[in-house]
């Protein structure tokens, strides 16, 4: 066993791991966040992806000491203070999801990709979801919620400047 301190969803932890147990494994069966799916077990279908240190990461690829020092956010650390992310709510909106399967995976890439470009073109959103399978939806709702978050937070940000940090909270 190897001990680990890291960060996940806001919370700091540190824990004894087996070094070699993936970080899916970890977080669901050590952590019990059921989030994070497990697809295909090799880094295919981006069931699994998790944010770590502001990038998207399959996390079945990836060993949990690995995880040694990061901040990992899941789906379930998008909500805040019990409200859903902008993104969960244009997801819901556009009819994006459809069995949830892809749903938690396809999120936390379109959220990377809005964190660090929150003006991205088609073909961005198209590159960053590109390791995440959806065999419901096609891919065309899931486009037009991540643009439609990408608008909106665009607005809110912009009337922050104007009216203040917390216009909007």
């Amino acid at each position: 066993m190897q001990k680990i301190t890291f960060t996940i969803n806001g919370h700091a932890e540190t824990k004894e791991v087996d070094p070699r147990m993936t970080l899916l494994k970890f977080i669901r069966e050590e952590l019990h966040i059921t989030g994070v799916k497990e697809g295909c077990g090799e880094g295919e279908c981006g069931a699994c992806t998790v944010i770590i240190d502001g990038k998207a990461v399959n996390s079945c690829l990836m060993l949990a000491v690995e995880a040694d020092g990061c901040n990992i956010t899941t789906v379930e650390g998008l909500q805040k203070n019990g409200e859903l992310d902008i993104l969960q709510k244009k997801f819901i909106e556009h009819n994006a999801v459809q069995c949830g399967f892809c749903s938690p995976g396809m999120l936390m890439s379109a959220k990377a990709l809005l964190t660090k470009n929150s003006n991205p073109t088609e073909d961005e959103i198209k590159e960053a979801i590109s390791g995440n399978i959806c065999r419901c939806t096609g891919y065309k709702q899931i486009i037009e919620a991540i643009q439609a978050a990408a608008a909106a937070s665009s607005l809110v940000a912009r009337l922050r400047r104007k009216y203040g940090k917390h216009f909007c909270d």
